[in-house]
């Protein structure tokens, strides 16, 4: 895994480097946060909000909603700043999996390598996937999932800082 403090900034596609990992700072999650997602999504239900309710469902407490640990992937991944001005876009996430719930407490964080990666039409960008996990503090991975992003090459990625 990857020395947080040591992580490059600002990877271009001819960087990635396949089976190359990284691992990101641990954040503790609230009740307060999975309130804040529920407001954010309109999605308020008593799972997340109640833990009468989620307690007598089984959980020791509130639990998050899935794509607040999908969300949770993203924010931790890119605190990292791998792709601070290079990234062009998010095309999406695959293979998405809630292994266990996310309880208000969890302490988190996100371990992800680079899986692939492939030249586009345009020659100023390239796609990149990444297989990722976010664990807990128990080392249960609870979500797994594949992301595939649209990232400049060195080229574009001098460009466009020349003109920034």
């Amino acid at each position: 895994m990857s020395d947080i403090s040591r992580v490059p900034i600002n990877l271009c596609y001819e960087d990635i480097e396949p089976g190359t990992r990284f691992e990101s700072a641990v954040h503790t999650v609230t009740p307060a946060h999975i309130a804040a997602f529920a407001d954010v999504t309109r999605d308020h239900h008593p799972l997340h909000l109640n833990e009468s309710y989620a307690r007598s469902q089984g959980f020791p407490s509130v639990i998050a909603h899935g794509l607040f640990g999908l969300s949770l992937m993203e924010g931790l991944k890119s605190e990292l700043r791998l792709y601070e001005e290079t990234s062009v876009a998010s095309l999406g996430w695959d293979e998405v999996r809630f292994k266990l719930p996310i309880v208000a407490g969890d302490a988190l964080r996100v371990k992800f390598q680079f899986s692939e990666k492939r030249p586009t039409k345009n020659p100023s960008r390239g796609i990149v996937i990444e297989a990722l996990e976010l664990i807990n503090q128990r080392d249960e991975v609870v979500t797994l999932a594949r992301h595939t992003s649209l990232i400049l090459t060195r080229a574009a990625a001098q460009e466009s800082a020349a003109t920034g």
